[in-house]
């Protein structure tokens, strides 16, 4: 069988999450509008009758404004290593940002093939699509350019194939139940983050850190979940919580819907706010979030 790892590479934004849930066909990886949304290499096997693909998603190249945004950098680097081929996916909807040029400097020693993907073709008029694709194209050396919607579906079928086509023969990294390399823990804290970077602006999701502090079996088949939230400051806590624990409420909800689709269980879910004074330029937090690998 063919078998290898790809490893989907650019900016914040550019929409690698949503390409990879849409590669896989099912929701792997938590997805928003805000930058940085991603903080950890998300490792997703695709299993096919002759091939597996072992996606590795990255958090956005950027620069960093903190601490925690020079180890998510220093994090999408150690990917470059050992792969079989790389898909820096860009947002074709804009010209080439600092951040894209950032992106591809890092990428000028690569070993391995670069598939050069033009995300978000649907938002671009045709006439303006080859002037990105050729602004793209002279920012690294691609061996293949692809066109794909990773939010409508449109074009990824071809790109997996063509990612496929690239993996040499060998025997598979996982077998054939194993969809990642994340505890459950994991998923469930990124679902719950996912909703506070869904309902709150401002500055206050990015300061968002969520901890699972116990999961335990109650009666009638229902799964208790204790998530800790860590902000950086009490007025990011008050926002957080709401008049009368209105907006913590939504939160929980609608996170407990997305953990009951996941585990295929009914939940109930318990939030706690703590606060982590500037937790994101401390290296000790970043580390016990689990931020460092």
């Amino acid at each position: 069988m063919k078998s290898g790892f790809c490893v989907l590479w650019g900016r914040p934004n550019a929409g690698k999450s949503t390409l990879l849930n849409a590669l896989l066909g099912r929701k792997h990886a938590i997805v928003s509008a805000r930058p940085q949304t991603t903080r950890h290499r998300i490792t997703g096997v695709l299993h096919g009758k002759e091939s597996q693909v072992v996606f590795l998603d990255t958090p956005g190249i950027h620069e960093p404004q903190h601490k925690l945004g020079e180890t998510l950098n220093k994090t999408a680097k150690s990917t470059l290593e050992d792969i079989e081929c790389l898909a820096f996916v860009v947002d074709v909807s804009d010209s080439p940002h600092a951040d894209d040029k950032r992106a591809a400097a890092l990428l000028k020693n690569l070993k391995a093939p670069l598939i050069l993907v033009l995300n978000k073709i649907d938002l671009v008029d045709p006439a303006d699509l080859l002037k990105r694709q050729k602004q793209f194209t002279e920012l690294c050396e691609p061996k293949e350019v692809i066109g794909i919607s990773a939010l409508q579906g449109s074009g990824v079928d071809a790109l997996r194939d063509l990612i496929i086509s690239l993996m040499p023969v060998g025997d598979p990294y996982f077998p054939p139940d194993m969809l990642g390399d994340r505890p459950l823990e994991f998923h469930v804290a990124e679902l719950v983050r996912e909703q506070a970077l869904l309902q709150l602006h401002q500055e206050v999701p990015h300061s968002v850190a969520v901890t699972i502090e116990q999961m335990a079996p109650r009666p009638k088949g229902v799964l208790y979940i204790e998530a800790f939230v860590h902000l950086e400051r009490a007025s990011q806590k008050k926002i957080f919580i709401g008049e009368g624990g209105s907006r913590i409420k939504e939160i929980g909800q609608a996170a407990r819907k997305e953990i009951e689709t996941l585990l295929e269980r009914k939940v109930f879910l318990e939030l706690r706010v703590k606060v982590r004074d500037k937790w994101r330029e401390d290296d000790t937090w970043i580390r016990r979030f689990g931020y460092k690998e």
